[in-house]
């Protein structure tokens, strides 16, 4: 006769300490395979992902050196009494300055840039009004920097304009030479920029895509995780979304590697991953957390949809998965988020801990946690 798995859940009594239904389970177990103190982070949660944001590196640095430039220029006009060019300078530093504080303040470093490409564009042109052909230094620097701190498309525009703009201000060029040949290395200037920042852009975004993909598995790692539940937890305090967490991991898994050898275990990593990713609907995501822990992010009503998804998933894997040795099944451990979790920390250590509890039970079982501490 076949034995039942076990199925736990969870919950709170106002007043009382948690209580279980479902299998009976020892209480001498800690609450997180790594971390017994449950007020205290598991220590692979406290490391923060890092991001570095090149545009916003450029746009902090061109944006001060140019401000601080751009004021001392302003102040040495002040003092030989060129007050309306000193002026100008003022502004020019009070409009940089703007985008690049709330780039840097925010992180919002894409509008901040297209803004701020679309000023310096902008007082450079005021400055070919004020100061004429001698402004053209500036015209070359900007040209090339647009490129850098906007979107490619944003700093054509904006390069056109200048270029456009130079070529109808009235006696900026000594003749029509002059003019073609500023034209022309305008021009091609933002055409070369234009093809290296595509180009950058294109390997950027490819880095990142396998920055983010587990290379066994194909699916999402961990870092990408960290980022999907912070995004999760910033649309569930916002009434946006409410989400389910699932901890999930392969039951007897040194096992497989001990008797049949690594390849086995990668196998049955990889093909637990495909049957995941078969099983997530359109807005679900699954991650491979480490090893072989799984993590899938739910868009859910409730904790009864969370329980049902979760069985859903213990029995496609039961009834699919199968190794050297036969069939493989899995623990899994599931939270729905709570609106007194302000990050995602909390949030992932309750359902872990609930997995824990799921492979204390027997494995090959779920555990819903409403409220494990």
């Amino acid at each position: 006769m076949q034995a039942q798995p076990s199925v736990i859940i969870v919950t709170p009594h106002f007043g009382q300490a948690p209580t279980l239904r479902g299998a009976a389970l020892s209480s001498h177990f800690p609450l997180s395979r790594e971390n017994p103190d449950p007020h205290r982070p598991h220590p692979a949660l406290s490391m923060k992902p890092k991001r570095r944001d090149f545009r916003l590196d450029i746009i902090v640095l061109l944006g001060f050196t140019a401000a601080a430039t751009i004021a001392s220029f302003g102040v040495y006009r002040m003092w030989v009494g060129e007050w309306t060019k000193a002026w100008f300078d003022l502004a020019v530093v009070a409009a940089v300055a703007a985008p690049v504080i709330h780039a840097w303040r925010g992180g919002d470093s894409l509008r901040a840039g297209n803004v701020l490409a679309a000023l310096n564009s902008a007082a450079t042109f005021g400055a070919c009004l004020l100061l004429g052909h001698t402004a053209l230094t500036w015209t070359y620097l900007v040209l090339l920097t647009n490129f850098f701190i906007a979107h490619r498309w944003m700093a054509v525009v904006c390069n056109t304009l200048l270029i456009v703009g130079m070529q109808l201000i009235p006696g900026f060029f000594h003749d029509g030479v002059h003019a073609a040949s500023v034209l022309v290395s305008a021009s091609l200037i933002t055409v070369f920029s234009l093809i290296f920042a595509a180009r950058t852009q294109d390997d950027r975004v490819q880095l990142e895509r396998l920055a983010a993909i587990d290379a066994l598995t194909g699916v999402s790692n961990r870092r990408s995780m960290e980022r999907a539940l912070a995004d999760a937890v910033g649309r569930f305090q916002r009434g946006e979304r409410r989400f389910g967490l699932v901890v999930l991991d392969l039951d007897h898994f040194k096992d497989v590697n001990d008797q049949y050898g690594h390849a086995a275990g990668d196998a049955a990593i990889a093909d637990l991953a495909s049957i995941l990713r078969f099983e997530m609907r359109r807005n679900d995501q699954v991650f491979r957390f480490g090893g072989e822990e799984f993590v899938a992010l739910l868009e859910l009503d409730g904790t009864e949809d969370l329980e049902a998804a979760t069985e859903r998933l213990r029995k496609v894997v039961r009834s699919s998965l199968r190794g050297p040795g036969g069939r493989i099944t899995i623990s899994l451990g599931a939270a729905m988020l709570r609106e007194q979790e302000k990050t995602w920390h909390d949030w992932f250590s309750r359902a872990d801990a609930a997995l824990y509890r799921a492979k204390s039970a027997g494995r090959d079982s779920y555990v819903i946690a409403d409220d494990l501490f």
